[in-house]
């Protein structure tokens, strides 16, 4: 037989496995709705090439090991007390100087089932149950603490901590799935993320894979009560923050590895821009005392990665392989978990690039605050806080 009609033979047979997945061993089996959407990447030549070629994160300091699971956000009250962290098992917890004790929880469901697990991935299964805290924001006239639930919304406790009060859990008729991140201004409004209306974060994987392009960016108003989406049809928006003056605020495009800014005031109020272009693909943006924001870089990108958004069928395809999730997971963010943070200026100048290219200390980042000379950076698959100096 001719090698050409051999290798004819074994393409069909891979196109008949990939189009029926027999063993459902795909990372998608479970999705029989799944669809993989086109991202409009920024071009290549416009990616930052700027290393850490010292990888200076590798410094860092591990603290809380294995006392806290999953802290995606990290946070201090106006007093400077803290780090309040929000864990994978639902609640909110303060550190006060010698232990760590619990704050605040998002669930009124919780049972023992939430009981504490040997790593952050352990409560996927039973997140919507549990609640997941993910973006953390005080508000520094009133000490309350605004949370952004992946389940339960947006919510509210106040300086004594406890169940979190609901403050929304729709938008102009449409429930919020995967409430990510959120940032207030001065009035009281509340900024905030829902990342995707089909995916849940217990599928977040999926929605990485598929680049849904449901998400949304909302404004919740402290004095009506209502609230009201801001732009639509966003794939994966996550991170948010406001601008020192609030004269805008930037939030990260997952799917696109890029920030984009959104004007609240003067002639451009209501619009949004591409504000910058990421070496990576991001999670969370906190804004510095300076008006400069950090930037938590999940996974730097490759041009198999650019590749693959640029052609959703052949992503489609490489996903419905017999390789689990987990396996194409490592495959999208390069092969190994590294952990990256980027900082701009106001304007949206690079000015700063730290990583762990090896991921030896810091194998990945959700978020990072800077305090007092120091980045503390959390993550929602580690767990303990990384703590780097740049006093």
């Amino acid at each position: 037989m001719k090698p050409g009609r051999v290798l004819a033979g074994l393409f069909l047979l891979l196109a008949v496995y990939c189009g029926i997945d027999p063993f459902k061993h795909s990372a998608i089996f479970d999705f029989p709705d799944f669809v993989s959407h086109e991202i409009d990447m920024p071009s290549w030549s416009s990616v930052p090439k700027e290393r850490d070629t010292q990888n200076l994160l590798q410094k860092s300091e591990i603290k809380f090991l294995n006392q806290v699971q999953g802290p995606e956000s990290v946070a201090f009250d106006p007093q400077g007390r803290g780090p309040y962290a929000g864990v994978a098992d639902g609640r909110v917890l303060f550190w006060n100087g010698q232990a760590w004790v619990d704050f605040a929880y998002t669930s009124p469901h919780r049972s023992e089932i939430c009981d504490p697990k040997p790593s952050p991935m352990s409560y996927l299964p039973n997140e919507h149950i549990c609640g997941r805290p993910l973006g953390l924001r005080f508000d520094k006239k009133t000490g309350d603490l605004y949370i952004a639930d992946a389940y339960f919304g947006l919510l509210k406790v106040g300086p004594e901590g406890g169940l979190a009060t609901s403050l929304t859990t729709e938008a102009e008729g449409e429930p919020l799935r995967f409430t990510n991140d959120l940032d207030i201004d001065e009035e009281g409004n509340v900024y905030f993320t829902d990342s995707s209306t089909k995916y849940q974060r217990r599928n977040f994987l999926q929605l990485v894979f598929s680049a849904d392009d449901s998400g949304r960016v909302l404004k919740y108003n402290s004095t009506t009560k209502e609230t009201t989406v801001l732009e639509r049809n966003h794939q994966f928006p996550n991170g948010l923050s406001l601008s020192k003056d609030s004269s805008f605020f930037v939030f990260c495009e997952g799917s696109k590895g890029s920030l984009r800014k959104y004007w609240l005031k003067g002639e451009k109020a209501g619009t949004s821009e591409v504000f910058a272009v990421l070496p990576g693909f991001p999670d969370n943006v906190r804004t510095n005392d300076n008006g400069e924001f950090w930037v938590a870089v999940h996974c730097r990108r490759s041009l198999y990665t650019y590749f693959c958004a640029l052609f959703p069928k052949l992503r489609k395809v490489i996903l419905k392989l017999p390789i689990s999730a987990k396996i194409q997971f490592l495959l999208h963010i390069g092969g190994w978990p590294h952990g990256v943070v980027v900082k701009y200026s106001p304007e949206g100048k690079l000015l700063q690039i730290l990583e762990d290219s090896t991921g030896k200390v810091v194998k990945a980042i959700s978020e990072v605050e800077e305090k007092d000379g120091k980045l503390w950076m959390g993550s929602v698959l580690m767990p303990f806080i990384a703590v780097y100096n740049i006093a």
